[in-house]
């Protein structure tokens, strides 16, 4: 029996799951903004405690490794990291988008007609997003991308695409004249998905270097130290 912990903190949905050969044992999630780092460890300890299975049991544990939330995903790898230093686990790495995407893929009939754009919202007219066909081949990379009435007008005329996540409503207000564009609403990153995902480079041992792993976080953060006198 293989055991996998997941962890999922890009936005502010914190989740963690417990699969084991890939079926879901156990999961908590907590939508509540600037949680993340208090309660985590609680929410691991509960999806373990729940389904009766010890930390040292655990294969690996996988991270939702980006894009997203800075401060997120600095506290999903910095708990993912402590676990396997501790335990002496392979860490494995997720894209974000890519298990959104395979949310909706897996509940799609024919998949293979449409393209997949996750979204995640940034800030103003921008979102984090990359565009997938059905077995999550990337036909546009991850960008961050300021979204305008022209985005993604090439790719609408070959295939219909449907838009979703937390930046996809930015998507509606300027694409939802065009036939071919479809949208969902409520699509947010979980646990679960990254835990789907991961047992396939669990299988292919895929693994990141514990103690060099950084989350893609897409874009610099800029601090500035605040003026005084």
């Amino acid at each position: 029996m293989v055991y996998l912990l997941s962890l999922e903190t890009s936005t502010t949905v914190c989740s963690v799951a417990l699969h084991q050969d890939r079926q879901l044992l156990s999961y908590a999630e907590l939508q509540m903004e600037k949680s993340h780092s208090s309660h985590i460890t609680v929410m691991v300890q509960q999806v373990l405690e729940y389904a009766g299975v010890r930390l040292e049991q655990l294969a690996a544990v996988a991270v939702s490794g980006g894009p997203g939330s800075y401060t997120g995903l600095r506290i999903g790898s910095g708990t993912a990291k402590g676990l396997c230093f501790s335990l002496d686990k392979p860490l494995i790495s997720v894209s974000t988008l890519e298990a959104m995407a395979q949310q909706i893929i897996s509940v799609t009939p024919a998949p293979e007609r449409y393209l997949f754009c996750p979204m995640i919202d940034a800030r103003r007219s921008e979102v984090y997003t990359c565009l997938l066909s059905h077995d999550l081949e990337v036909q546009l990379p991850v960008e961050p991308l300021i979204l305008e009435a022209s985005s993604f007008a090439e790719e609408l005329e070959k295939q219909p695409i449907i838009f979703f996540g937390s930046g996809a409503a930015k998507a509606k207000e300027l694409l939802a004249s065009h036939p071919n564009a479809f949208y969902l609403e409520n699509v947010k990153p979980t646990a679960k998905a990254i835990g789907e995902l991961a047992f396939a480079k669990l299988r292919a041992e895929q693994f990141e270097d514990v103690a060099y792993y950084e989350p893609f976080y897409l874009k610099e953060v800029y601090i500035t130290k605040p003026s005084g006198k």
